[in-house]
């Protein structure tokens, strides 16, 4: 029996449709939640580095420079729930503000970065900060700053006292971490997720 030309693709093609739409079923099934969560920050602070850190646990000392975004992702457990985090990793250079502007919206967290031993990558918090009020509703999302770099203390130029006086006159939580030794990546992103539920919890009972 010769078989009906373009059946049998026909046939592979409508299992692959049927296939895809189980994994995304299984997907959703795994996990209470999907937040979003974008990286800002100058070029050079760290950011690839920190995505690779919490999603893969390793270090790239050499990174290329990010053209655009770059996306990572990764399921973690917080008071039994399974929570997954899509981050999004923008590119920090002026010129490409025009492309990373529409990964702000739907954003559920963002993380400012800056580096602990260049003054300037913090002193341009504040212009990072106005680009979130700018793309977001500025109270909805929660924000952290993240001084990275924190095992280059040596060379340090923002002092921590500095930092946390900025951040906490901003009402905005603040932490140092390093994506070299991976000191405080995990518990920057998770305590920010504990963040979000809480935040959310309240906008239900509201």
């Amino acid at each position: 029996h010769t078989p009906t030309p373009g059946r049998e693709s026909l046939s592979s093609a409508q299992w692959g449709r049927e296939t895809r739409r189980r994994q995304r079923q299984r997907d959703r099934m795994s996990y209470s939640y999907l937040f979003k969560y974008i990286i800002i920050g100058d070029t050079g602070v760290g950011k690839s580095c920190l995505l690779l850190q919490f999603t893969d646990k390793r270090f790239q000392p050499v990174h290329d420079l990010t053209i655009g975004v770059e996306f990572g992702a990764r399921m973690i457990t917080i008071d039994s729930k399974q929570i997954k985090l899509q981050i999004w990793d923008t590119a920090g250079q002026e010129r490409f503000r025009t492309i990373t502007s529409a990964y702000y919206r739907g954003a559920d967290g963002i993380v400012i970065v800056y580096d602990i031993t260049n003054k300037e990558s913090f002193d341009n918090v504040d212009l990072w900060l106005a680009e979130i009020a700018k793309y977001t509703q500025h109270d909805a999302v929660c924000k952290l700053v993240l001084g990275n770099k924190c095992d280059l203390s040596h060379s340090r130029s923002v002092q921590q006292d500095q930092a946390q006086d900025f951040c906490a006159g901003k009402g905005i939580k603040w932490v140092e971490t390093s994506a070299k030794t991976a000191t405080r990546v995990d518990m920057a992103f998770s305590n920010m997720v504990s963040e979000i539920l809480d935040q959310k919890a309240r906008e239900v009972g509201r």
